[in-house]
């Protein structure tokens, strides 16, 4: 970097007269250099308007490594980021410009998934492509990527696009186990997060489970890798999270206990061989419930795992019916530099409470009495259905949640 050099007795007055001038970088420490001389760095793109007292003997140098400053090392890189835009767009910086500048993202790795409504035009019609240089350096990432909205095609495919690298390739690591997709092909919920370490402590050992919407093995992995399923069918009909989900088996090392189902799970040509069925879909996953009861076996059914989207209304100052946990809302929001840890899916934070409101109870008794019918009709004999658990896994949109029903299936005795 460049920086001013002069004798140790007139570095204060060169400091001050920079700092009135608003060319000193304050990114920097002054530190010493060759001659015994001390050297205060100055903004590059200020040299041409230096104007320094006669009195004060200095000569332009550079730095090969400079130090941080105290105030830079504190920085969060948000706050880097914001620092590195005002000083490239100078007096051009605005107010309506700082509105595009994100205050939260998600990491994978080396790659920054940035929010859809972060710079837009009017910032890269200012910077062009130093602009995503600029975002990753301040970042700490080496490509970067924008989100859009999800595409309407019944995949959930995400709309992204790639700002700075060759491709969107990412590994991510939740609870030990490996996940990797492409960013610009898959999407990859973090909010998920208490469902999988939920699933991951489930007694499923030498259980058959079938994953009806296996994505790139949200759920599947965990059955497999900590839960001990002993075999599991992923069903999926996106072929990009096909060939992420492939990618995670074997990066788990557990490829030899999965049969992927390559399709719609509606026309799974399966019968009889479930213990455990996984429902993840969302908002509603009814449409697979008659595949689930015919996959379950019929001698001594299983558990269903239903997701579902269910509203809520407002809740009242006082607890209501105290019953199963339900998971805080801690996964929500952002962390202290910026960078969203657990977002919810609308970015909103909620605490969801320890307690089940009777719009999710209610919720839960119609949908166990639906499958209750479904397997008699089924099987041509009574079934019964056991609500085992409620699980609240995050705020989707106001007064929206995203529930897990637990529900025990069994033929019922003669």
């Amino acid at each position: 970097i460049p920086a001013l050099a002069t004798e140790p007795q007139f570095a204060q007055r060169l400091r001050e007269h920079l700092e009135e001038e608003q060319l000193l970088d304050g990114r920097y420490r002054l530190q010493e250099v060759l001659g015994g001389r001390v050297a205060l760095p100055v903004l590059e793109e200020k040299l041409s308007q230096l104007r320094l007292p006669r009195e004060i003997p200095c000569g332009l140098v550079r730095i090969q490594d400079p130090i941080p400053s105290r105030t830079a090392r504190r920085q969060t890189p948000a706050q880097k980021l914001w620092d590195e835009l005002r000083r490239l767009l100078g007096e051009s910086w605005s107010e309506e410009l700082e509105h595009d500048v994100p205050r939260a993202w998600q990491r994978h790795g080396d790659l920054v998934l940035l929010s859809e409504d972060s710079f837009r035009a009017a910032l890269w019609e200012k910077l062009g492509p130093v602009l995503w240089e600029t975002v990753a350096s301040a970042l700490g990432a080496r490509r970067l990527a924008r989100r859009g909205r999800v595409l309407p095609d019944g995949m959930r495919s995400p709309s992204v696009t790639l700002l700075l690298g060759q491709d969107g390739w990412v590994e991510h690591v939740d609870n030990g186990i490996r996940y990797t997709f492409d960013v610009t092909k898959c999407m990859f919920s973090p909010g998920n997060i208490t469902e999988k370490l939920r699933v991951a402590s489930l007694p499923c050992s030498g259980e058959v489970l079938v994953d009806l919407y296996a994505g790139i093995g949200y759920f599947t992995l965990p059955y497999l890798v900590h839960a001990a399923a002993a075999f599991a069918h992923a069903c999926e009909w996106n072929g990009h999270a096909v060939e992420a989900l492939r990618r995670n088996l074997v990066l788990n090392g557990v490829q030899d206990r999965c049969r992927i189902h390559h399709g719609d799970s509606r026309q799974l040509e399966l019968w009889d061989v479930a213990d455990r069925v996984n429902l993840g879909l969302i908002p509603s996953s009814e449409e697979g419930w008659p595949v689930a009861c015919r996959v379950l076996k019929k001698g001594t059914g299983g558990i269903l795992h239903i997701h579902h989207n269910v509203e809520t209304l407002p809740a009242p100052a006082l607890p209501q019916t105290p019953v199963l946990r339900a998971e805080q809302g801690s996964p929500e929001g952002a962390g202290s530099d910026g960078e969203a840890q657990h977002p919810t899916e609308d970015g909103r934070k909620e605490t969801l409470g320890a307690r089940i409101r009777p719009e999710w109870q209610r919720w839960a008794e119609a949908t166990a009495a639906r499958i209750r019918g479904l397997l008699a009709e089924l099987h041509g004999q009574p079934w019964r259905t056991s609500i085992l658990h409620i699980e609240a896994v995050k705020s989707y949109a106001p007064h929206v949640h995203h529930l897990v029903l637990d529900l025990e299936c069994r033929p019922a005795l003669p």
